[in-house]
């Protein structure tokens, strides 16, 4: 029988489909809710003495969790200090810079909606994302042309391997799009995250096409926070990427599949079969990337491959809003959403060359 070290706890808790915006997940043998640093630090430390596996667990909408649960301790990350520090002044703008320090449990976007009510710019279009701050430089998170690389100072971890905590500057973390060291590796508990922020009634230059379209503005220019936000949390309910328990298009792990990178040979070779497919005028969305790559939208690929809104004939389902996220409407198991995830990767890849890779981190399972 599983166990819950929390006094005030029911039994069923455990249950991790319980802690996953998918409701998906079987048991976790041992759950420990760690409400502090210091306890997140020593309760991942005690099972590693024990020799038992661990699962760091934050606001759980991010993860894909195998139907027969976690065979170990799944330490519930729930520290919510946050604090503010005054850091001089940026030099290319003049504007304050404030340090804002988070732990690893405090809930990300009621975090981005106090920045903005405070006026500090630099998060305010990752507003919507559900999740808590520990998993936002694993995945380094990010939306609508913003993502946290742009505003990690650093990142406080313990490193399980010698025992210790770490401060990680920004060069450490090894940012990539949706990637960075600590995604796919154990070896770190990320502990507490500090953002680089700016006192500013203005948002960051617009960088998404989509949002500036949406403020009937242009690109680079820049717009009052509230404004920002607001855009961005209508633009996310519309594709039912703000969690809604009365809408079962939210019960999701966000995007399913990251958006693909391409050579521009690929990208050519991807633009030659959607000619042959959908016919000699179709324009492949593509974005110019670093190093010359191209970022094709998954989601376009992923409709013009047969795969609609609301598709499937199976307990999980495309989205209604979006073709990006994987539902579980109710009834669906973990087994139902993976079958139909590699149908829809198999079929882009027949259509259009190009492999999808999952954003959401797999435990116990994978696709």
């Amino acid at each position: 029988m599983s166990a819950v070290h929390e006094a005030t706890a029911p039994e069923e808790r455990a249950l991790l489909a319980d802690y996953t915006t998918l409701g998906l997940g079987g048991p976790a043998k041992t759950m420990v809710v760690a409400r502090t640093t210091d306890e997140l630090v020593a309760a991942v430390a005690a099972a590693d003495a024990a020799g038992e596996p661990v699962l760091v667990l934050g606001g759980g909408s991010n993860l894909v969790v195998a139907d027969d649960g976690f065979p170990g301790t799944v330490v519930h990350a729930d520290a919510r200090g946050v604090s503010f520090e005054e850091a001089g002044t940026d030099a290319e703008t003049g504007e304050d810079v404030v340090l804002l320090r988070a732990e690893a449990g405090v809930e990300w976007d009621p975090l981005v909606e106090r920045t903005v009510v405070e006026g500090l710019s630099g998060i305010e279009f990752l507003s919507g994302i559900p999740g808590r701050v520990g998993s936002t430089p694993i995945q380094n998170v990010g939306a609508y042309g913003q993502d946290v690389s742009q505003t990690v100072r650093e990142v406080l971890v313990y490193e399980r391997g010698t025992g210790e905590r770490r401060v990680m500057g920004n060069a450490d973390c090894g940012f990539t799009y949706r990637d960075s060291v600590f995604k796919g590796d154990d070896r770190y508990v990320v502990c507490e995250v500090v953002f680089a922020l700016r006192r500013s009634p203005l948002s960051r230059p617009i960088r998404y096409a989509e949002v500036a379209r949406a403020l009937g503005t242009e690109a680079g220019s820049r717009v009052p926070l509230e404004r920002a936000r607001e855009t961005v949390l209508g633009l996310r309910r519309g594709k039912g990427m703000v969690l809604d328990p009365a809408d079962p298009d939210t019960r999701s792990a966000g995007s399913f599949f990251t958006n693909p990178v391409l050579s521009a040979d690929e990208f050519a070779a991807v633009r030659e079969r959607a000619a042959a497919l959908l016919g000699p005028d179709v324009e492949v969305p593509g974005h110019p990337d670093a190093d010359g790559r191209v970022k094709l939208s998954a989601a376009w690929l992923i409709d013009r491959a047969g795969f609609t809104k609301g598709y499937g004939d199976g307990p999980a389902r495309i989205s209604g809003k979006h073709t990006l996220a994987l539902t579980n409407p109710g009834g669906a198991s973990t087994r139902d959403l993976l079958v139909l995830a590699r149908e829809v990767r198999a079929g882009v890849e027949r259509a259009f060359g190009v492999r999808l890779v999952n954003e959401p981190v797999m435990v116990g399972v994978s696709l």
